[in-house]
């Protein structure tokens, strides 16, 4: 399923047009990106919690040469699943 796809269901399961759902799902990523990149954790009840993961520097090396190399540190975006999605994929 892809965003329009997505927007176009949405909008039938809420009764409203697709360009209000398409504005409330816009709405909804860019507060979670900004809660992410706040470094906050976003908790939906049933669904699941994005938070923001600290990978720490490490060495690693080239494949093609094999020289080793330093790899920085970074942060990176997780999702961990909610009980009842778990239960309802299963």
């Amino acid at each position: 399923m892809n965003k329009s796809e997505l927007i176009e269901k949405i909008a039938d399961h809420a009764g409203i047009s697709r360009v209000a759902a398409g504005t409330a799902l816009d709405a909804t990523l860019e507060v979670l990106k900004e809660a992410l990149k706040a470094g906050e954790q976003v908790t939906l009840v049933g669904f699941g919690s994005f938070l923001v993961s600290t990978r720490e520097a490490r060495k690693g090396r080239n494949p093609a040469t094999g020289q080793e190399i330093m790899i920085a540190a970074s942060r990176t975006p997780k999702f961990k699943a909610g009980k009842a999605l778990r239960d309802a994929v299963n």
